[in-house]
């Protein structure tokens, strides 16, 4: 199976403690975010779990006990974005973030490793032009460490448009402008863009438009070949492996104006007071009326060995 952290909070840059303490003991108990008394306890162990992803704007945190995942094949999906305060409030630096990308690509290698520039918006000082000129200064920082980025433009979920006033869809000739001039930037510097979930009206460029977390994707990840059973995608037009997440919603420190997973900044700190490094759930503990299931875990390995 393939075990994500990354779709409701982000464990890397908060949580990195607690990861590591579900890894020393073997199993986390993560409960259903629309039913919360559905309790599933994921077994941590590398017969069953063949790729853990983690999906972060900050490594940092999981880089110095990094050794205590040797034995698990992993993914990471970094997001690393141009924005300042404004919109990214306590993000790190990107400078920052930049330098343990290169120390993450250092230590697993270019399968491993996943730059993200992810939303993409038009706003205020981040016009066309400016995401240009910023995509070309961290690709050249970014490159020898990472083969690909991911790009996406900007979902206008309810949260998202509550908690940014003003934000707007970016138009068609913004999106064309924006994936021809990263896709030239990427070549120069050895990587390939991708896009999720954006059809595709980029492929035209030369855009690889099948996805981020895709299993081919994993397959390169894990260094062989993978029988995923199919399972209902998290969007419409969605090929990635989203299933199987630990994470929690309304978790994130961040403070991401754009958001999609913070209903409010006082639901984190809500949440954030009853978090627990030593409990098995990512917030709080268990209650006498959780219902614990475990979940059906089996390695998704087909015993291929594939060359990439």
């Amino acid at each position: 199976m393939i075990l994500n952290t990354g779709s409701r909070t982000d464990i890397p840059a908060f949580f990195s403690t607690w990861f590591y303490n579900r890894i020393r003991e073997g199993f986390v108990l993560a409960r259903n975010p629309y039913n919360p008394d559905q309790v599933t306890r994921y077994r941590l162990t590398p017969e069953l779990v063949d790729c853990l992803v983690f999906c972060t704007k900050n490594p940092a945190p999981m880089l110095d006990q990094l050794h205590l995942l040797d034995a698990f094949h992993q993914y990471w999906q970094v997001t690393i974005t141009p924005y300042g305060r404004d919109v990214e409030p306590n993000v790190p630096p990107v400078e920052v973030v930049i330098e343990a990308f290169r120390r993450l690509s250092r230590a697993k290698g270019l399968a491993c490793v996943g730059w993200r520039y992810d939303p993409i918006f038009i706003y205020g000082p981040y016009s066309v032009s400016y995401h240009i000129q910023a995509f070309a200064k961290m690709a050249a920082a970014l490159e020898g460490y990472t083969d690909h980025c991911v790009i996406s433009f900007i979902d206008l979920y309810q949260k998202t448009c509550r908690n940014f006033p003003g934000i707007r869809r970016v138009s068609q000739e913004e999106r064309l402008a924006v994936g021809e001039a990263f896709a030239q930037i990427g070549h120069r510097h050895g990587m390939e863009v991708r896009t999720c979930c954006e059809g595709n009206e980029l492929a035209v460029f030369g855009i690889d438009c099948s996805g981020c977390l895709t299993q081919k994707v994993m397959e390169r990840a894990v260094g062989g070949t993978l029988c995923v059973p199919k399972t209902k995608p998290a969007r419409t037009d969605c090929a990635c492996l989203l299933g199987n997440d630990i994470g929690a919603y309304n978790t994130c420190s961040h403070g991401c104006l754009y958001c999609y997973a913070n209903e409010s900044a006082e639901a984190v700190q809500v949440n954030l007071r009853q978090h627990n490094p030593q409990s098995p759930f990512l917030i709080g503990n268990g209650f006498p009326e959780d219902c614990i299931t475990d979940a059906r875990q089996e390695s998704y390995f087909d015993g291929q060995l594939r060359l990439f």
